[in-house]
Protein backbone atom coordinates (compact mmCIF):
# COMPACT_ATOMS: atom_id res chain seq x y z
CA UNK A 1 0.00 0.00 0.00
CA UNK A 2 3.10 1.99 0.48
CA UNK A 3 2.50 3.46 -3.72
CA UNK A 4 -0.88 4.69 -2.77
CA UNK A 5 0.37 7.20 -0.36
CA UNK A 6 3.09 8.55 -2.70
CA UNK A 7 2.05 10.65 -5.01
CA UNK A 8 5.10 10.67 -7.16
CA UNK A 9 4.65 6.50 -7.57
CA UNK A 10 5.89 5.51 -11.41
CA UNK A 11 3.02 4.05 -11.83
CA UNK A 12 0.82 7.21 -11.56
CA UNK A 13 2.60 8.94 -14.12
CA UNK A 14 -0.48 9.90 -16.68
CA UNK A 15 -1.50 12.74 -18.57
CA UNK A 16 -5.31 13.86 -17.99
CA UNK A 17 -5.47 15.92 -20.74
CA UNK A 18 -5.02 13.75 -23.40
CA UNK A 19 -8.51 12.57 -22.87
CA UNK A 20 -11.43 14.18 -24.58
CA UNK A 21 -15.34 13.69 -25.20
CA UNK A 22 -15.49 11.89 -28.35
CA UNK A 23 -18.45 12.41 -30.00
CA UNK A 24 -19.69 8.71 -29.48
CA UNK A 25 -19.33 9.11 -26.08
CA UNK A 26 -21.01 12.93 -26.48
CA UNK A 27 -23.97 11.26 -27.63
CA UNK A 28 -24.15 8.57 -25.31
CA UNK A 29 -23.99 10.96 -22.36
CA UNK A 30 -26.81 12.74 -24.16
CA UNK A 31 -28.85 9.31 -23.76
CA UNK A 32 -27.69 8.82 -20.08
CA UNK A 33 -28.72 12.54 -19.23
CA UNK A 34 -32.60 11.63 -21.11
CA UNK A 35 -32.31 8.38 -19.07
CA UNK A 36 -32.24 10.61 -16.01
CA UNK A 37 -34.89 13.21 -17.07
CA UNK A 38 -37.23 9.60 -17.61
CA UNK A 39 -36.41 9.13 -13.83
CA UNK A 40 -37.94 12.47 -12.78
CA UNK A 41 -41.26 11.54 -14.94
CA UNK A 42 -41.63 8.10 -13.46
CA UNK A 43 -41.26 9.97 -9.97
CA UNK A 44 -44.09 12.73 -11.01
CA UNK A 45 -46.21 9.36 -12.26
CA UNK A 46 -45.94 7.99 -8.82
CA UNK A 47 -47.03 11.13 -7.09
CA UNK A 48 -50.16 11.03 -9.05
CA UNK A 49 -51.10 7.56 -8.03
CA UNK A 50 -49.69 8.30 -4.64
CA UNK A 51 -52.20 11.69 -3.81
CA UNK A 52 -55.21 9.20 -6.04
CA UNK A 53 -55.49 7.85 -2.17
CA UNK A 54 -58.16 8.67 0.19
CA UNK A 55 -57.45 10.93 3.27
CA UNK A 56 -59.40 9.39 6.06
CA UNK A 57 -61.52 10.62 8.20
CA UNK A 58 -61.39 14.48 9.39
CA UNK A 59 -59.54 13.44 12.71
CA UNK A 60 -56.94 12.14 10.79
CA UNK A 61 -56.42 14.76 8.68
CA UNK A 62 -56.13 17.27 11.10
CA UNK A 63 -53.24 15.39 12.54
CA UNK A 64 -51.96 14.60 9.39
CA UNK A 65 -51.71 18.10 8.80
CA UNK A 66 -50.14 19.08 12.39
CA UNK A 67 -47.38 16.97 10.88
CA UNK A 68 -47.14 18.88 7.84
CA UNK A 69 -46.84 21.81 9.48
CA UNK A 70 -44.38 20.63 12.19
CA UNK A 71 -41.77 19.23 9.33
CA UNK A 72 -42.32 21.84 6.72
CA UNK A 73 -41.16 24.22 9.69
CA UNK A 74 -38.33 23.10 10.67
CA UNK A 75 -36.53 21.72 7.30
CA UNK A 76 -38.13 25.25 5.88
CA UNK A 77 -35.89 27.31 9.02
CA UNK A 78 -32.48 24.98 8.18
CA UNK A 79 -32.24 25.03 4.83
CA UNK A 80 -32.86 29.15 5.10
CA UNK A 81 -30.04 29.24 7.23
CA UNK A 82 -28.32 26.65 5.04
CA UNK A 83 -28.90 28.74 2.18
CA UNK A 84 -26.73 31.47 3.40
CA UNK A 85 -23.89 29.12 4.11
CA UNK A 86 -24.25 28.07 0.23
CA UNK A 87 -23.88 31.59 -1.10
CA UNK A 88 -20.87 32.12 1.15
CA UNK A 89 -18.91 28.84 -0.05
CA UNK A 90 -20.23 29.65 -3.50
CA UNK A 91 -17.75 32.96 -3.59
CA UNK A 92 -14.72 30.91 -1.78
CA UNK A 93 -14.70 28.43 -4.04
CA UNK A 94 -13.67 31.34 -6.56
CA UNK A 95 -10.79 31.44 -4.69
CA UNK A 96 -9.47 28.07 -4.56
CA UNK A 97 -7.07 27.06 -7.62
CA UNK A 98 -7.91 25.98 -11.28
CA UNK A 99 -6.13 25.78 -14.78
CA UNK A 100 -8.53 28.72 -15.71
CA UNK A 101 -11.75 31.28 -14.90
CA UNK A 102 -14.23 29.24 -16.86
CA UNK A 103 -12.96 25.86 -14.38
CA UNK A 104 -13.78 28.62 -11.41
CA UNK A 105 -17.03 29.31 -12.64
CA UNK A 106 -18.16 26.07 -13.42
CA UNK A 107 -16.77 24.80 -9.82
CA UNK A 108 -18.79 27.20 -8.00
CA UNK A 109 -21.63 27.16 -10.83
CA UNK A 110 -22.09 23.65 -9.75
CA UNK A 111 -21.77 23.92 -6.34
CA UNK A 112 -24.97 25.64 -6.13
CA UNK A 113 -26.76 22.97 -8.44
CA UNK A 114 -25.57 20.46 -5.79
CA UNK A 115 -26.63 22.09 -3.53
CA UNK A 116 -30.07 22.56 -5.02
CA UNK A 117 -30.68 19.07 -6.10
CA UNK A 118 -29.59 17.62 -2.42
CA UNK A 119 -31.91 19.91 -0.79
CA UNK A 120 -34.88 19.27 -3.42
CA UNK A 121 -34.32 15.81 -2.90
CA UNK A 122 -34.75 15.76 1.31
CA UNK A 123 -37.06 18.62 0.71
CA UNK A 124 -39.72 16.67 -2.07
CA UNK A 125 -39.36 13.61 -0.23
CA UNK A 126 -40.70 14.73 3.21
CA UNK A 127 -43.11 17.08 1.54
CA UNK A 128 -44.70 13.53 -0.04
CA UNK A 129 -43.95 11.53 2.49
CA UNK A 130 -45.60 13.74 5.25
CA UNK A 131 -49.06 13.95 2.51
CA UNK A 132 -48.72 9.85 2.07
CA UNK A 133 -48.87 8.82 5.67
CA UNK A 134 -52.48 9.72 6.10
CA UNK A 135 -53.11 7.82 3.00
CA UNK A 136 -51.66 4.93 3.77
CA UNK A 137 -53.58 4.89 7.66
CA UNK A 138 -56.42 5.42 5.56
CA UNK A 139 -56.15 2.74 3.42
CA UNK A 140 -55.57 0.21 6.48
CA UNK A 141 -58.89 1.42 8.16
CA UNK A 142 -60.84 -0.14 5.30
CA UNK A 143 -59.88 -3.30 6.64
CA UNK A 144 -62.76 -2.95 9.70
CA UNK A 145 -65.80 -2.64 7.67
CA UNK A 146 -68.22 -0.74 9.03
CA UNK A 147 -71.90 -1.73 10.76
CA UNK A 148 -73.46 -3.83 8.23
CA UNK A 149 -70.88 -4.13 5.81
CA UNK A 150 -69.35 -8.01 4.95
CA UNK A 151 -65.71 -8.61 6.39
CA UNK A 152 -62.46 -7.57 3.95
CA UNK A 153 -59.82 -9.29 2.62
CA UNK A 154 -57.18 -8.25 4.89
CA UNK A 155 -54.45 -9.45 2.78
CA UNK A 156 -56.06 -6.81 -0.29
CA UNK A 157 -56.20 -4.05 2.28
CA UNK A 158 -52.28 -4.93 3.45
CA UNK A 159 -51.00 -5.13 -0.21
CA UNK A 160 -52.93 -1.70 -0.76
CA UNK A 161 -51.50 0.34 2.52
CA UNK A 162 -48.10 -1.34 1.78
CA UNK A 163 -48.02 0.08 -2.39
CA UNK A 164 -49.25 3.27 -1.19
CA UNK A 165 -46.31 3.83 1.22
CA UNK A 166 -43.46 1.87 -0.58
CA UNK A 167 -44.31 3.75 -4.14
CA UNK A 168 -43.77 7.28 -1.82
CA UNK A 169 -40.83 6.34 -1.40
CA UNK A 170 -40.29 5.46 -5.35
CA UNK A 171 -40.75 9.00 -5.62
CA UNK A 172 -37.92 9.78 -3.61
CA UNK A 173 -35.79 7.23 -5.15
CA UNK A 174 -36.29 8.07 -8.37
CA UNK A 175 -35.89 11.89 -7.36
CA UNK A 176 -32.33 10.59 -5.91
CA UNK A 177 -30.87 9.11 -8.90
CA UNK A 178 -32.65 11.63 -11.77
CA UNK A 179 -31.17 14.14 -10.21
CA UNK A 180 -27.72 12.83 -9.33
CA UNK A 181 -26.91 11.56 -12.97
CA UNK A 182 -28.55 14.71 -14.77
CA UNK A 183 -26.26 16.82 -12.69
CA UNK A 184 -23.04 14.84 -13.49
CA UNK A 185 -23.91 14.14 -17.03
CA UNK A 186 -24.64 17.97 -17.52
CA UNK A 187 -20.96 19.07 -16.86
CA UNK A 188 -20.10 16.20 -18.71
CA UNK A 189 -21.52 17.74 -21.63
CA UNK A 190 -20.90 20.86 -20.79
CA UNK A 191 -17.03 21.11 -19.86
CA UNK A 192 -15.96 17.57 -21.63
CA UNK A 193 -12.65 16.65 -20.33
CA UNK A 194 -12.60 18.99 -17.87
CA UNK A 195 -15.40 17.74 -15.86
CA UNK A 196 -13.86 16.08 -13.23
CA UNK A 197 -12.84 19.42 -11.92
CA UNK A 198 -16.02 21.37 -12.10
CA UNK A 199 -17.79 17.98 -10.64
CA UNK A 200 -15.65 18.94 -7.72
CA UNK A 201 -17.84 21.82 -6.57
CA UNK A 202 -21.12 19.57 -7.66
CA UNK A 203 -20.10 17.01 -4.82
CA UNK A 204 -19.25 19.62 -2.43
CA UNK A 205 -22.29 21.15 -2.93
CA UNK A 206 -24.47 17.92 -2.34
CA UNK A 207 -22.38 16.91 0.77
CA UNK A 208 -22.11 20.47 2.51
CA UNK A 209 -26.68 20.04 2.27
CA UNK A 210 -26.51 16.75 2.96
CA UNK A 211 -24.31 17.05 6.56
CA UNK A 212 -26.57 19.33 7.98
CA UNK A 213 -29.94 17.94 7.14
CA UNK A 214 -28.72 14.60 7.97
CA UNK A 215 -27.17 15.33 11.17
CA UNK A 216 -29.45 17.96 12.63
CA UNK A 217 -32.87 15.50 11.39
CA UNK A 218 -31.35 12.67 12.55
CA UNK A 219 -30.46 14.49 16.38
CA UNK A 220 -34.57 15.89 15.95
CA UNK A 221 -36.30 12.44 15.68
CA UNK A 222 -33.89 10.82 18.15
CA UNK A 223 -34.66 13.70 21.04
CA UNK A 224 -38.31 13.85 19.86
CA UNK A 225 -38.26 9.88 20.10
CA UNK A 226 -36.64 9.76 23.33
CA UNK A 227 -38.84 12.66 24.75
CA UNK A 228 -42.07 11.50 23.63
CA UNK A 229 -41.18 7.60 25.41
CA UNK A 230 -39.90 9.27 28.87
CA UNK A 231 -42.59 11.17 28.86
CA UNK A 232 -45.21 8.68 27.49
CA UNK A 233 -44.35 5.03 27.95
CA UNK A 234 -42.05 5.70 31.16
CA UNK A 235 -43.75 8.16 33.06
CA UNK A 236 -47.06 7.97 32.29
CA UNK A 237 -47.75 4.46 31.39
CA UNK A 238 -49.90 5.19 28.03
CA UNK A 239 -49.00 3.86 24.60
CA UNK A 240 -46.25 5.41 22.46
CA UNK A 241 -48.81 7.15 20.10
CA UNK A 242 -51.34 8.18 22.54
CA UNK A 243 -53.04 11.58 21.50
CA UNK A 244 -52.98 12.88 25.79
CA UNK A 245 -48.34 12.99 24.41
CA UNK A 246 -47.88 16.08 23.47
CA UNK A 247 -44.52 15.02 22.22
CA UNK A 248 -46.13 12.32 19.63
CA UNK A 249 -46.36 15.33 17.09
CA UNK A 250 -43.08 16.11 17.24
CA UNK A 251 -41.74 12.57 17.14
CA UNK A 252 -43.79 11.81 13.74
CA UNK A 253 -42.31 15.05 12.89
CA UNK A 254 -38.66 13.42 13.68
CA UNK A 255 -39.37 10.60 11.64
CA UNK A 256 -40.07 12.98 8.51
CA UNK A 257 -37.09 15.48 8.99
CA UNK A 258 -34.83 12.62 10.02
CA UNK A 259 -35.37 9.10 8.18
CA UNK A 260 -36.83 10.21 4.83
CA UNK A 261 -35.48 14.12 4.41
CA UNK A 262 -32.23 13.59 6.01
CA UNK A 263 -31.13 10.12 4.75
CA UNK A 264 -32.40 10.93 1.04
CA UNK A 265 -29.92 14.17 1.08
CA UNK A 266 -27.39 11.42 2.81
CA UNK A 267 -27.85 9.08 -0.01
CA UNK A 268 -27.92 11.87 -2.96
CA UNK A 269 -24.53 12.64 -1.71
CA UNK A 270 -23.07 10.08 -1.63
CA UNK A 271 -24.46 9.02 -5.08
CA UNK A 272 -22.89 12.48 -6.56
CA UNK A 273 -19.75 12.45 -4.70
CA UNK A 274 -19.26 8.63 -6.15
CA UNK A 275 -19.72 10.01 -9.67
CA UNK A 276 -17.25 12.51 -9.04
CA UNK A 277 -14.76 10.25 -8.10
CA UNK A 278 -15.20 7.39 -11.03
CA UNK A 279 -15.49 10.36 -13.44
CA UNK A 280 -11.68 11.67 -11.89
CA UNK A 281 -10.44 8.69 -11.95
CA UNK A 282 -12.06 6.92 -15.03
CA UNK A 283 -10.68 9.78 -16.88
CA UNK A 284 -6.83 8.93 -15.36
CA UNK A 285 -7.49 5.31 -16.14
CA UNK A 286 -9.67 4.39 -18.84
CA UNK A 287 -8.92 8.09 -20.85
CA UNK A 288 -11.77 8.97 -23.15
CA UNK A 289 -13.62 5.88 -22.59
CA UNK A 290 -13.50 6.82 -18.38
CA UNK A 291 -15.34 9.74 -19.18
CA UNK A 292 -18.67 8.47 -19.59
CA UNK A 293 -18.09 4.88 -18.77
CA UNK A 294 -18.87 5.52 -14.96
CA UNK A 295 -22.34 7.38 -16.27
CA UNK A 296 -23.73 4.24 -18.14
CA UNK A 297 -23.38 2.16 -14.80
CA UNK A 298 -25.68 4.30 -12.60
CA UNK A 299 -27.71 5.11 -15.71
CA UNK A 300 -28.75 1.15 -15.90
CA UNK A 301 -29.31 1.68 -12.67
CA UNK A 302 -32.14 4.20 -12.82
CA UNK A 303 -34.18 1.98 -15.44
CA UNK A 304 -33.66 -1.31 -13.12
CA UNK A 305 -34.67 0.85 -10.32
CA UNK A 306 -37.88 1.83 -12.04
CA UNK A 307 -38.38 -2.01 -12.68
CA UNK A 308 -37.42 -2.65 -9.02
CA UNK A 309 -40.34 -0.36 -7.42
CA UNK A 310 -43.07 -1.43 -9.68
CA UNK A 311 -42.12 -5.23 -8.79
CA UNK A 312 -42.61 -4.66 -5.67
CA UNK A 313 -46.11 -5.79 -5.81
CA UNK A 314 -47.18 -8.29 -2.85
CA UNK A 315 -48.32 -11.51 -3.55
CA UNK A 316 -50.55 -13.60 -1.13
CA UNK A 317 -48.19 -16.22 -0.59
CA UNK A 318 -45.46 -13.69 0.52
CA UNK A 319 -44.50 -14.28 4.08
CA UNK A 320 -44.22 -10.56 4.87
CA UNK A 321 -44.21 -7.64 3.17
CA UNK A 322 -40.41 -7.75 3.60
CA UNK A 323 -40.48 -10.53 0.83
CA UNK A 324 -42.53 -8.44 -1.47
CA UNK A 325 -39.62 -5.82 -1.26
CA UNK A 326 -36.78 -8.62 -1.10
CA UNK A 327 -37.98 -9.42 -4.39
CA UNK A 328 -38.14 -5.99 -5.56
CA UNK A 329 -34.35 -5.12 -4.79
CA UNK A 330 -32.86 -8.70 -5.78
CA UNK A 331 -34.84 -8.37 -9.16
CA UNK A 332 -33.46 -4.79 -10.08
CA UNK A 333 -30.36 -6.26 -8.91
CA UNK A 334 -29.77 -8.91 -11.24
CA UNK A 335 -31.14 -7.17 -14.12
CA UNK A 336 -28.49 -4.62 -13.34
CA UNK A 337 -25.69 -6.93 -13.38
CA UNK A 338 -26.85 -8.51 -16.26
CA UNK A 339 -26.83 -5.37 -18.66
CA UNK A 340 -23.91 -3.75 -16.91
CA UNK A 341 -22.07 -6.60 -18.67
CA UNK A 342 -23.48 -6.38 -22.02
CA UNK A 343 -22.71 -2.64 -21.59
CA UNK A 344 -19.46 -3.02 -20.69
CA UNK A 345 -18.35 -6.08 -23.19
CA UNK A 346 -19.78 -3.59 -26.06
CA UNK A 347 -18.13 -0.81 -24.84
CA UNK A 348 -14.90 -1.34 -23.82
CA UNK A 349 -11.81 -2.92 -25.61
CA UNK A 350 -10.56 -5.98 -25.14
CA UNK A 351 -7.00 -4.69 -24.25
CA UNK A 352 -5.12 -1.93 -21.85
CA UNK A 353 -3.67 -1.34 -24.98
CA UNK A 354 -5.90 0.49 -26.62
CA UNK A 355 -7.55 2.55 -24.36
CA UNK A 356 -7.71 5.91 -25.95
CA UNK A 357 -5.99 8.62 -24.32
CA UNK A 358 -4.18 6.81 -21.98
CA UNK A 359 -0.51 7.30 -21.56
CA UNK A 360 0.34 5.97 -18.44
CA UNK A 361 2.78 3.02 -19.28
CA UNK A 362 1.63 1.08 -15.89
CA UNK A 363 -1.95 0.74 -17.58
CA UNK A 364 -1.38 0.34 -21.22
CA UNK A 365 1.09 -2.09 -20.24
CA UNK A 366 -0.93 -3.91 -18.04
CA UNK A 367 -2.18 -7.65 -19.17
CA UNK A 368 -5.24 -8.60 -18.80
CA UNK A 369 -8.75 -7.43 -20.01
CA UNK A 370 -10.49 -3.99 -18.76
CA UNK A 371 -13.73 -5.34 -19.20
CA UNK A 372 -13.07 -8.24 -16.71
CA UNK A 373 -12.08 -5.69 -14.39
CA UNK A 374 -15.26 -3.42 -14.55
CA UNK A 375 -17.88 -6.10 -14.55
CA UNK A 376 -15.96 -8.26 -11.52
CA UNK A 377 -15.63 -4.38 -9.75
CA UNK A 378 -19.39 -3.30 -10.93
CA UNK A 379 -20.45 -7.07 -9.14
CA UNK A 380 -18.74 -6.43 -5.86
CA UNK A 381 -20.72 -3.67 -5.34
CA UNK A 382 -24.10 -5.39 -5.90
CA UNK A 383 -23.16 -8.40 -4.34
CA UNK A 384 -22.17 -5.83 -1.56
CA UNK A 385 -25.31 -4.23 -1.37
CA UNK A 386 -26.73 -7.68 -1.28
CA UNK A 387 -25.40 -8.97 1.49
CA UNK A 388 -25.77 -5.72 3.31
CA UNK A 389 -29.69 -5.90 2.71
CA UNK A 390 -29.55 -9.60 3.72
CA UNK A 391 -27.35 -9.35 6.97
CA UNK A 392 -29.50 -6.45 8.54
CA UNK A 393 -32.66 -8.17 7.53
CA UNK A 394 -31.31 -10.97 9.53
CA UNK A 395 -30.80 -8.93 12.66
CA UNK A 396 -34.04 -6.91 12.25
CA UNK A 397 -36.98 -8.70 10.62
CA UNK A 398 -39.72 -9.97 13.47
CA UNK A 399 -39.69 -13.31 12.44
CA UNK A 400 -35.82 -14.06 12.65
CA UNK A 401 -34.09 -15.53 15.76
CA UNK A 402 -31.80 -12.44 16.75
CA UNK A 403 -35.58 -10.39 17.17
CA UNK A 404 -37.35 -13.99 18.60
CA UNK A 405 -34.27 -14.05 21.42
CA UNK A 406 -34.51 -10.33 22.36
CA UNK A 407 -38.24 -10.79 22.51
CA UNK A 408 -38.02 -13.34 24.65
CA UNK A 409 -35.37 -11.96 27.10
CA UNK A 410 -37.98 -9.27 28.16
CA UNK A 411 -39.25 -12.33 30.56
CA UNK A 412 -36.40 -11.43 32.74
CA UNK A 413 -36.78 -7.63 33.02
CA UNK A 414 -35.96 -4.23 30.84
CA UNK A 415 -32.57 -4.64 31.92
CA UNK A 416 -31.80 -7.85 30.04
CA UNK A 417 -33.85 -6.33 27.17
CA UNK A 418 -31.64 -3.18 27.06
CA UNK A 419 -28.18 -5.64 27.42
CA UNK A 420 -29.87 -8.07 24.42
CA UNK A 421 -30.21 -5.27 22.34
CA UNK A 422 -26.97 -3.91 22.20
CA UNK A 423 -25.31 -6.94 21.71
CA UNK A 424 -27.23 -8.16 18.66
CA UNK A 425 -26.60 -4.74 17.36
CA UNK A 426 -22.86 -4.86 18.22
CA UNK A 427 -22.65 -8.45 16.67
CA UNK A 428 -24.42 -7.16 13.60
CA UNK A 429 -21.97 -4.35 12.87
CA UNK A 430 -18.92 -6.47 13.26
CA UNK A 431 -20.06 -8.84 9.76
CA UNK A 432 -21.28 -5.48 8.28
CA UNK A 433 -17.61 -4.01 9.11
CA UNK A 434 -15.66 -7.09 7.79
CA UNK A 435 -17.90 -7.28 4.15
CA UNK A 436 -17.63 -3.30 3.48
CA UNK A 437 -14.01 -3.91 4.02
CA UNK A 438 -13.84 -7.29 2.29
CA UNK A 439 -15.83 -5.24 -0.85
CA UNK A 440 -13.54 -2.65 -0.84
CA UNK A 441 -10.16 -4.57 -0.43
CA UNK A 442 -11.50 -7.20 -3.08
CA UNK A 443 -12.24 -3.99 -5.75
CA UNK A 444 -9.00 -2.82 -4.97
CA UNK A 445 -6.73 -6.01 -5.75
CA UNK A 446 -8.54 -5.81 -9.13
CA UNK A 447 -5.96 -3.31 -10.37
CA UNK A 448 -3.15 -5.55 -9.93
CA UNK A 449 -0.10 -4.00 -10.05
CA UNK A 450 -1.16 -0.25 -11.18
CA UNK A 451 -2.43 1.80 -7.96
CA UNK A 452 -4.68 3.85 -10.26
CA UNK A 453 -6.17 0.84 -11.98
CA UNK A 454 -6.80 -0.60 -8.55
CA UNK A 455 -8.35 2.27 -7.25
CA UNK A 456 -11.12 2.87 -10.42
CA UNK A 457 -11.62 -0.22 -9.52
CA UNK A 458 -13.08 0.58 -6.25
CA UNK A 459 -14.81 3.65 -7.94
CA UNK A 460 -16.82 1.29 -10.57
CA UNK A 461 -17.62 -1.00 -7.09
CA UNK A 462 -19.30 2.20 -5.93
CA UNK A 463 -21.52 3.06 -9.01
CA UNK A 464 -22.30 -0.72 -8.91
CA UNK A 465 -23.64 -0.31 -5.65
CA UNK A 466 -25.31 3.09 -6.49
CA UNK A 467 -27.34 0.63 -9.12
CA UNK A 468 -29.23 -0.52 -6.23
CA UNK A 469 -29.63 3.17 -4.74
CA UNK A 470 -33.32 4.01 -6.18
CA UNK A 471 -34.76 0.83 -4.54
CA UNK A 472 -33.27 1.25 -1.26
CA UNK A 473 -34.29 4.99 -0.82
CA UNK A 474 -37.91 3.80 -1.63
CA UNK A 475 -37.17 1.55 1.26
CA UNK A 476 -36.04 4.03 3.38
CA UNK A 477 -39.11 6.22 3.08
CA UNK A 478 -41.45 3.24 3.57
CA UNK A 479 -40.31 3.46 6.76
CA UNK A 480 -41.35 6.83 8.26
CA UNK A 481 -44.66 6.55 5.87
CA UNK A 482 -45.43 3.52 7.68
CA UNK A 483 -44.42 4.47 11.27
CA UNK A 484 -46.69 7.52 10.54
CA UNK A 485 -49.54 6.12 9.83
CA UNK A 486 -49.90 3.93 12.80
CA UNK A 487 -49.25 7.67 14.83
CA UNK A 488 -51.99 9.38 12.89
CA UNK A 489 -54.06 5.61 13.29
CA UNK A 490 -53.92 5.83 16.83
CA UNK A 491 -53.74 9.18 17.95
CA UNK A 492 -57.60 9.68 15.78
CA UNK A 493 -59.22 6.55 17.01
CA UNK A 494 -60.44 5.95 13.73
CA UNK A 495 -58.65 2.69 12.96
CA UNK A 496 -58.43 -0.28 15.12
CA UNK A 497 -58.84 -3.73 14.98
CA UNK A 498 -57.81 -6.02 11.56
CA UNK A 499 -56.45 -1.97 10.19
CA UNK A 500 -54.49 -1.27 13.22
CA UNK A 501 -52.54 -4.96 12.93
CA UNK A 502 -52.63 -4.20 9.35
CA UNK A 503 -50.70 -0.87 10.56
CA UNK A 504 -48.13 -2.56 13.31
CA UNK A 505 -47.14 -5.00 10.67
CA UNK A 506 -46.25 -2.45 8.00
CA UNK A 507 -44.17 -0.55 10.76
CA UNK A 508 -42.09 -3.55 11.74
CA UNK A 509 -41.46 -4.09 7.88
CA UNK A 510 -40.53 -0.35 8.07
CA UNK A 511 -38.16 -0.67 10.73
CA UNK A 512 -36.40 -3.14 9.14
CA UNK A 513 -36.04 -1.52 5.47
CA UNK A 514 -34.69 1.55 7.61
CA UNK A 515 -31.95 -0.42 9.15
CA UNK A 516 -31.12 -1.91 6.10
CA UNK A 517 -30.46 1.47 3.77
CA UNK A 518 -28.20 3.04 6.46
CA UNK A 519 -25.90 0.01 6.43
CA UNK A 520 -26.44 0.63 2.47
CA UNK A 521 -25.72 4.52 3.16
CA UNK A 522 -22.23 3.52 5.24
CA UNK A 523 -20.96 1.32 2.55
CA UNK A 524 -21.65 3.87 -0.48
CA UNK A 525 -19.94 6.46 1.81
CA UNK A 526 -16.97 4.20 2.59
CA UNK A 527 -16.72 3.11 -1.16
CA UNK A 528 -17.01 7.18 -2.29
CA UNK A 529 -14.36 8.29 0.38
CA UNK A 530 -11.74 5.42 -0.87
CA UNK A 531 -12.24 6.81 -4.25
CA UNK A 532 -12.30 10.27 -3.79
CA UNK A 533 -9.11 9.45 -1.96
CA UNK A 534 -8.01 8.16 -4.73
CA UNK A 535 -8.61 10.78 -6.90
CA UNK A 536 -7.21 13.22 -4.44
CA UNK A 537 -3.68 11.63 -4.46
CA UNK A 538 -3.67 11.69 -8.28
CA UNK A 539 -4.37 15.41 -8.08
CA UNK A 540 -1.27 15.83 -5.56
CA UNK A 541 0.68 13.81 -8.09
CA UNK A 542 -0.15 15.27 -10.87
CA UNK A 543 0.68 18.80 -9.29
CA UNK A 544 4.41 17.87 -8.09
CA UNK A 545 5.09 16.62 -11.49
CA UNK A 546 3.98 19.83 -13.17
CA UNK A 547 6.04 21.73 -10.58
CA UNK A 548 8.61 19.53 -11.57
CA UNK A 549 8.71 19.94 -15.15
CA UNK A 550 8.51 23.99 -13.98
Amino acid sequence: MTGLFTPIAPDRTTDLASAVLTDDNRLIVIVIAAVALAALVVAQILVRQVLAADEGTDSMKKIAAAVQEGANAYLGRQLRTLGIFAVVVFFLLFLLPADDWNQRAGRSAFFLVGAIFSAATGYIGMRLAVRANVRVAAAAREATPAEGEPAKDLTEVSHKAMKIAFRTGGVVGMFTVGLGLLGASCVVLVYAADAPKVLEGFGLGAALIAMFMRVGGGIFTKAADVGADLVGKVEQGIPEDDPRNAATIADNVGDNVGDCAGMAADLFESYAVTLVAALILGKAAFGDLGLAFPLIVPAIGVVTAMIGIFAVSPRRTDRSGMTAINRGFFISAVISLVLVAIAVYAYLPATYKELVGVENPAITNHSGDPRILAVVAVAIGIVLAALIQQLTGYFTETNRRPVRDIGKSSLTGAATVVLAGISVGLESAVYTALLIGLGVYGAFLLGGTSIMLALFAVALAGTGLLTTVGVIVAMDTFGPVSDNAQGIAEMSGDVEGAGAQVLTDLDAVGNTTKAITKGIAIATAVLAAAALFGSYNDAIATAVREVGAK
